[in-house]
């Protein structure tokens, strides 16, 4: 067992314990198609809005109703998979989203999104999220697919402090770094995933040794 080996393993491990789904595909392909079935499997999250089930005039009822096809957004990938994931999106008749998510808060379905780096020991994803459009998507969509080269997972948080500070050198500047699917316990104690963010969490390895 070489060491990428052993610490994807780990990683897979560690995220799993914390509620993400995590999976391997050999092809950026394969990952577009994991994204677009998982997106044809949930039902469209819709805005809840006070009122909506009350007697309405035909503006207010057409409100109610506006958010009714799903919505995948994936800000800064390059140009040759988002337009595939776009035209992926026209065939099934899903919304395509890949800026201006400021204007698409109430209805993201998914965000799909890369991550730089694993960490093996915790799970964790670190992504790049100077952009506000991959910020929003990977905060605000009801669920959050990341695709992480497998060649990018490291073994803790210190083995990526090399880029981390190049990272930094750059102001203002934003790294995330994520673990598992939004969680809380405040309310009660009681565990509730998706509270503050995406209710999932899908991880996508992509096999690239």
């Amino acid at each position: 067992m070489n060491v990428t080996t052993s610490y994807l393993e780990r990683f897979e491990e560690k995220a799993k314990a914390v509620s993400a789904t995590v999976a391997r595909v050999a092809s950026e392909d394969e990952a577009l198609a994991y994204v677009v079935d998982l997106c044809s499997s949930k039902e469209a999250c819709q805005i809840l809005a006070s009122g909506c089930g009350e007697g309405l005039s035909g503006k207010a009822e057409n409100l109610c109703a506006a958010k009714q096809q799903k919505t995948i957004a994936a800000p800064r990938l390059d140009k040759e998979l988002s337009e595939k994931l776009a035209g992926l999106c026209k065939d099934n008749g899903f919304a395509f989203v890949d800026s201006d998510m400021r204007s698409h808060l109430g209805g993201l379905d998914i965000g799909f999104t890369r991550a730089q780096w694993g960490i093996a020991e915790t799970g964790t994803l670190v992504v790049d999220s100077r952009n506000e459009d991959l910020r929003l998507a990977t905060m605000v969509s009801e669920i959050h697919v990341a695709l992480l080269p497998a060649s990018k997972i490291l073994a803790d948080s210190f083995a990526v402090e090399t880029a981390m500070k190049e990272w930094f050198a750059d102001a203002p500047n934003y790294l995330a770094f994520i673990t598992g699917p939004s969680r809380t316990a405040d309310i009660e104690r009681v565990l509730a995933l998706g509270v503050h963010g995406p209710l999932e969490l899908h991880i996508l390895i992509l096999e690239d040794d």
